[in-house]
């Protein structure tokens, strides 16, 4: 007898459908063949199923059983065919009668004694499987509230193989699980963090602001101590709210690598993600046989936090460059190419030299120009250009360190961000640009005009700092966005002159 059943394969973070099909015909003796371009993960299943089945109280068929995993030239390598397999193998041997095999896609992994094990990209299947039009999918309960996530489809919680057989037969009742978004906000949609713990600084939380508000890559650069890496980690806080499409766009990552915090079904807080310098190039990009996203994907939507930036390995670093252009990364293999989403805002971090204290005014440097020019030069131009601010952040004094009154704290900044935003949604309306940090050529022309004073004022520093056409657009744009924060419709000579003193790094340490 033949039986059939609808799972799903992730390739990437997207969930292709899989048709499963298991013939069984009499044999002299068992045999089971699994075709269909089966990784050793699927192979080695077959052993884990047949257990599961015996000890749930099933017979394993004992005659000649051929399992087909369709379409044949898509790879299929997870845990999450075991359930399917398993229900088709009881299916086609009359164990298990049925007619909501093709209304209901399933995915699943099982333990020997025959319970559910969550499984990775559950989201992304659901939403596969919604489109696929089909009524409902059968996922274990550990991942349910996961693909409740998704709407108009019902999400089935089996926690074993016995009730996923019994709600597949009808003898056993299984309400569709329920996302409560109120629940999963008030539990992960919080920070306990915020820019009142940063004391002093406020000219670098002014350039912090103006980078959240229009989404500009921000690099920082100052002695050790002076509080970088406390402002780049407070940056969450102040950027808008994902938005729903947002929010599922980045679970549905988090969801297929399997990196989501245990009990919390959505991405409601944007991510901060922070590599170790000593990363390799998959593993900022994404890579690997199957490809899988790296760290520039898990920050989509979110911030990429790149600390002590010169000691990253410049190759590693340069393959950011098309990434921060274009906003997702493409991974070719020689199966098929994914194409990875990457929308994100970089912060780097660095001190100005190998000894940190380069310009400290309390601290004497003790590197040579040619060891500073050798930590310098790990960053090339190129990579520097496409950053829109540049912040020097200097040592804070202990008359502000020791000051009791509070700064400027996040809900400040953060009105400050929004108002600027809505001002941008405005602007670009259904345009696919949505902040002024990734305005395209035309739209700058369109949005930035200057008059007189101002396109002297930017002609001057062009000519003075040598800066690039990249660095003239990106100029204009932080211009836009500082004008924006002020309310002001026009760009004036003040906003123009505060964005090109966020370039002046160019001219201090790498242009020598």
């Amino acid at each position: 007898m033949l039986a059939k059943l609808c799972t799903f394969s992730l390739f990437g973070i997207q969930a292709a459908p899989v048709e499963v099909e298991v013939d069984i015909s009499p044999g002299a003796l068992p045999k089971l063949t699994l075709v269909g371009l089966a990784e050793q993960a699927v192979k080695e299943s077959i052993h884990r199923i047949e257990r599961a089945m015996a000890n749930s109280g099933y017979q394993r068929p004992s005659d000649h059983v051929v399992i087909n995993l369709s379409p044949a030239d898509l790879p299929k390598d997870a845990g999450s065919f075991d359930l399917p397999i398993a229900l088709g193998m009881l299916a086609a041997s009359n164990q298990v009668d049925s007619d909501r095999m093709m209304a209901y896609a399933v995915v699943g992994e099982l333990a020997l004694d025959g319970s559910l094990r969550p499984v990775k990209g559950a989201l992304s299947m659901a939403i596969s499987a919604r489109d696929q039009g089909k009524r409902g999918i059968v996922v274990p309960a550990a991942s349910a509230q996961e693909a409740a996530v998704v709407e108009g489809i019902e999400v089935i919680p089996a926690g074993s193989l016995t009730e996923a057989v019994g709600f597949y037969s009808g003898q056993l009742p299984i309400e569709p699980a329920v996302f409560r978004r109120g629940d999963v906000l008030e539990q992960f949609g919080r920070y306990d963090i915020d820019y009142a713990d940063v004391k002093g600084q406020e000219l670098a939380k002014r350039a912090v602001t103006v980078a959240a508000a229009g989404s500009h890559h921000l690099l920082m650069i100052g002695s050790p101590g002076t509080g970088k890496t406390l402002l780049a980690q407070r940056m969450g806080s102040i950027l808008p709210d994902l938005t729903p499409g947002e929010s599922l766009e980045t679970t549905q990552i988090y969801s297929a690598v399997g990196r989501l915090t245990p009990g919390q079904p959505l991405m409601l807080l944007r991510p901060f993600r922070s590599p170790h310098h000593t990363i390799s190039e998959p593993g900022l990009v994404g890579g690997g046989s199957t490809p899988s996203p790296g760290e520039i994907s898990l920050a989509h939507n979110g911030i990429l936090f790149l600390d002590e930036l010169p000691e990253f390995n410049r190759r590693t670093l340069e393959v950011l460059r098309q990434p921060l252009e274009e906003g997702n990364v493409t991974i070719s293999r020689a199966m098929g190419s994914v194409t990875f989403p990457a929308n994100l805002m970089l912060v780097a971090a660095l001190n100005p030299c190998p000894c940190g204290f380069r310009g400290d005014p309390k601290r004497k440097c003790t590197c040579s120009s040619m060891q500073v020019e050798r930590y310098m030069s790990k960053i090339s131009g190129p990579l520097l250009d496409r950053i829109d601010i540049h912040l020097e952040v200097p040592p804070v004094p202990f008359r502000e360190m020791s000051d009791d009154r509070v700064g400027t704290d996040s809900r400040q900044m953060r009105a400050q961000v929004v108002k600027a935003r809505e001002i941008q949604q405005q602007r670009f309306g259904t345009e696919r640009t949505q902040v002024n940090g990734r305005m395209t050529p035309r739209q700058i022309r369109k949005h930035c005009k200057l008059d007189a004073e101002a396109e002297s004022l930017l002609k001057q520093a062009m000519e003075q700092m040598g800066l690039s056409a990249r660095a003239h657009d990106k100029i204009l744009r932080v211009s836009r966005t500082i004008a924006d924060l002020e309310g002001c419709p026009n760009i004036t000579a003040g906003h123009l002159s505060e964005a090109i003193n966020y370039r002046t790094l160019d001219r201090n340490y790498w242009a020598g």
